[in-house]
């Protein structure tokens, strides 16, 4: 090889490194303020304009009631823009969500499921804005009956933490009564410690099991210990929201706090190069993609601990930025249509296959992972 053509590889190849390097270093600048609360409104109005009526049943291969879990979920995300971006339009919508299902939950009082009580969230954040007591009746009755009751082995499935642990957290704090801080313990150290034989968290790994069905012997194709990216991403998404919810003092807060540093300090390195989180996180030949919600649930753990001064390493920022930007250019459409969304489901096949286009079988707890993860990002100076 002569000298001229040496001389141009290495000129091409210091090109392609510096494009690589700037390309790089783009993905992982923070996002513009303005230009990300455009992004949160574009996402919501499309949702907002598809679903003016809050009433409405969602019908997938059945008709549901719109309180249920994917819905609750969107309610979060809303209450967390309109804490960045308070127009009145946000509240109206939640409270005529709220009131088309007479402040209820979807399957009564009586029930102890986590995804029933989530909707209860959104109805405690507009009792705190507007304190009426048919606000908080029903949920505050729900919870109440499992406090009372000596069972604790109700949240066999880690999704559940984030669907009903910050109800407990509210009403601890309204009531300023221990006993829900107390109960939420009990039932969170059944899942982490007994469900399923051993505990869903694997202490060692610093990630949970979805249920069950995946500890192990089950592992993945490849081998491995099967751990689902929404799935652990719901328990840091608990772990922020009742964290912000409790007093300094509360019960168990020690606790938590050093759950959310472990598995924010496992979840680093797992990100992709192109800063999205695979389905199954630690092996990327189950099913392996860009996917949203599970990023945008490790971010928003990730933007709060930052926010609140809990973590302090400088690798978590360009993580988050990183992600967020990767969403913003390849998630985000232009009418608002939120793509790479992995439909609901309990582990890595489900929903498949996730693309720009696909249409999960329920959009709306994408977009509300979308907006918790956006609303903290805000807050970051």
């Amino acid at each position: 090889m002569q000298r001229r053509e040496v001389l141009g590889i290495i000129l091409a190849g210091s090109a392609l490194s510096k494009v690589w390097a700037s390309e790089n270093y783009l993905n992982s600048v923070k996002p513009d303020k303005k230009e990300l609360l455009k992004d949160l409104r574009l996402a919501n109005d499309y949702f907002v304009k598809k679903w003016p009526d809050t009433g409405k049943s969602i019908i997938t291969n059945r008709e549901r009631p719109s309180n249920i879990w994917t819905r609750g979920v969107y309610y979060e995300g809303l209450m967390a823009l309109h804490k960045i971006d308070p127009q009145k339009s946000y509240y109206d919508y939640a409270v005529s969500w709220s009131e088309n299902h007479k402040w209820g939950l979807r399957n009564g009082i009586q029930t102890r499921n986590a995804d029933d009580q989530c909707c209860g969230q959104t109805y405690i954040d507009l009792y705190l804005i507007d304190k009426k007591e048919e606000r908080i009746k029903d949920i505050k009755a729900s919870i109440d009956l499992m406090v009372e009751s000596e069972k604790v082995n109700d949240w066999t499935w880690i999704d559940a933490l984030q669907m009903a642990m910050p109800v407990f957290a509210q009403l601890g704090v309204i009531y300023r009564d221990d006993r829900y801080f107390e109960k939420m313990y009990q039932l969170y150290t059944h899942s982490k410690t007994k469900e399923g034989g051993n505990g869903l968290y694997n202490s060692e790994e610093k990630l949970w099991w979805r249920d069950k069905d995946f500890v192990p012997p089950y592992k993945t194709p490849a081998g491995k210990n099967c751990y689902w990216s929404r799935g652990n991403g719901w328990v840091v998404a608990a772990l922020v929201r009742i964290l912000e919810i409790m007093p300094k003092r509360a019960p168990h807060r020690t606790e938590y706090e050093k759950m959310l540093l472990d598995m924010l300090s496992a979840l680093l390195p797992l990100q992709r190069a192109d800063g999205y989180w695979n389905v199954s996180l630690t092996d990327e030949t189950d099913f392996g993609g860009k996917e949203l919600t599970g990023t945008a649930l490790f971010i928003y753990g990730m933007a709060w601990a930052i926010n609140t001064g809990l973590l302090k390493n400088k690798a978590y920022n360009t993580s988050i930025f990183k992600a967020w930007n990767a969403m913003k250019t390849e998630c985000l459409h232009e009418n608002g249509f939120l793509g790479f969304v992995q439909g609901t489901g309990k582990e890595p096949k489900d929903g498949q296959p996730v693309t720009y286009t696909s249409k999960p079988d329920f959009e709306d707890y994408g977009l509300g992972c979308f907006l918790l993860a956006g609303s903290e990002i805000y807050k970051m100076r």
